[in-house]
């Protein structure tokens, strides 16, 4: 191992020579340095001491500046200060600022060897966990990489996972094919336009996508049935809501955008279903939800009438604002170009989409039925 090197500042020679032929003797390398100027100038080209002996009292730049620089520029360097000064305040200053250790001149050998033993072996403690950070950071990082990927792959699955749930039920009715797909894209649509979060816009697009899963447990003859709903299977129809809310909660990373389910068929002026909820009683998501979900009910086709166009459909919107529509959502969707509505509507229907888009806030997704 090459000896510990050792950089002794003082303007007396004597005591630099003294000092350097010591500390010689007990097996170190030492550079000797009259002022503090200097030893700022020898330290900037040279960084690599292990230990810094400095006088106090020095002409020009004193031994308590020079550590302030090296405590600046070198942190974890030691220093120990050297003065024939026995002055508590200037003692107590100097461990203040920084220094490892306190000689009295004159000192004798035995006394300057432990002091310099000790600081080296500080300074090698610290130069040891100073490396141990940074690999522990490094370690840190790694992990956290890791970890971000396996969630990233645990979010994919997820939403993989959705997609077998909206086909599900589109092999249960054909006659609304695309329409989960086409008003997540819609929702995802307006919810950006509104400003919400990535966070929150993952939650509204898979309640969007998941709002009519509930009609897995709605009899065929219902469901199914080509014509109107009676009174009757009306009110069985409606149960999906609930149903589906119960379904999608108990799923824990879906449990927020279950509350989006439960809530899709509730109206801005409270004459909505299942819980009449009013106003923003209702979860903003359902309420951005309302107006894709019309937008997609009047603009597709349907065997009992022709889909109206994106124009038309906005009028209608326009009309119900403030009682089935949030005033404030209906004023951002007014905003969004007409054409937009259109090129999303063709996106969401190229062939085999994929729901594992909706974590990346993109338009997705499955299907519908009658009631939305």
């Amino acid at each position: 191992m090459p000896p510990e090197r050792i950089l002794i500042v003082d303007d007396e020679e004597s005591v630099r020579a003294v000092a350097a032929a010591l500390l010689q003797q007990s097996g170190y390398a030492t550079t000797t340095i009259e002022s503090a100027e200097e030893a700022i100038a020898r330290l900037q080209q040279d960084p690599d001491y292990d230990l810094v002996l400095s006088d106090v009292m020095m002409p020009g730049t004193d031994g308590l500046t020079l550590l302030d620089q090296i405590c600046t520029d070198h942190p974890g360097m030691p220093v120990v200060m050297l003065s024939a000064v026995k002055d508590f305040h200037v003692v107590t200053n100097a461990f203040r600022r920084g220094a490892i250790d306190y000689l009295l001149k004159p000192f004798e050998r035995a006394e300057l060897e432990s002091i310099v033993m000790r600081a080296i072996e500080h300074g090698r403690l610290r130069k040891q966990n100073a490396i141990y950070r940074q690999n522990l950071e490094s370690i840190v990082s790694a992990r956290t990489g890791r970890l971000r990927s396996t969630m990233q792959d645990l979010e994919r699955s997820y939403d993989i996972t959705l997609e077998a749930m909206g086909d599900a039920l589109d092999l249960r009715d054909e006659e609304t094919e695309g329409h989960s797909r086409r008003v997540t894209a819609y929702t995802i649509a307006l919810a950006q336009a509104m400003g919400v979060e990535a966070e929150e816009l993952r939650i509204i697009a898979r309640g969007a996508f998941l709002h009519d899963i509930g009609k897995i447990a709605t009899p065929d003859n219902i469901l199914l049935k080509p014509g109107r709903l009676n009174d009757e299977e009306m009110a069985i129809m409606k149960q999906h809501c609930e149903r589906g809310y119960e379904m999608v909660r108990k799923i824990p990373f879906l449990r927020e955008a279950a509350e989006i389910v439960y809530a899709h068929q509730e109206r801005f002026d409270g004459n909505g279903y299942p819980r009449g909820l009013r106003g923003e009683d209702i979860p903003l998501g359902a309420r951005i939800f309302a107006i894709a979900d019309s937008l997609d009910a009047m603009t597709s086709d349907r065997p009992y009438r022709k889909g109206t166009t994106f124009a038309a459909a906005t009028e209608e919107v326009v009309r119900c604002v403030g009682r089935q529509f949030d005033p404030r959502i209906v004023e951002v969707f007014l905003a969004i170009p007409g054409e937009t509505w259109a090129a999303l509507r063709a996106e969401a229907e190229k062939p085999a989409p994929s729901v594992r888009s909706i974590s990346l806030c993109s338009p997705a997704v499955a299907q519908s039925r009658q009631g939305g």
